[in-house]
């Protein structure tokens, strides 16, 4: 006999019964409870959202790649494909 996933899923649920009856309802509270503030937060993130985008001069925001400055040096060009290797400290 094979234990197989809905098998170890009642096991679960009975020993869940069995051992935390009393605090199951509270348990479910807290739960329901999480899910109203997730709602209410996705919420109001869709909210800020929309209002974000109706404001004027607000679109995609564009931006440029920057090198770190100790692997810049004036005998590589970043754009070759070549990168050179920070200095050893003694």
């Amino acid at each position: 006999m094979r234990l197989e996933g809905w098998h170890l899923i009642i096991i679960i649920v009975l020993a869940l019964v069995l051992f935390a009856a009393p605090k199951l309802p509270g348990m479910a509270r807290s739960l329901g409870q999480s899910m109203r503030i997730f709602k209410s937060e996705v919420r109001e993130m869709k909210k800020d959202d929309t209002a974000a985008g109706t404001q004027e001069g607000t679109g995609p925001v564009e931006g440029r790649v920057v090198n770190h400055p100790r692997s810049t040096t004036p005998d590589s060009n970043p754009s070759d494909g070549n990168e050179t290797q920070p200095p050893n400290r003694a």
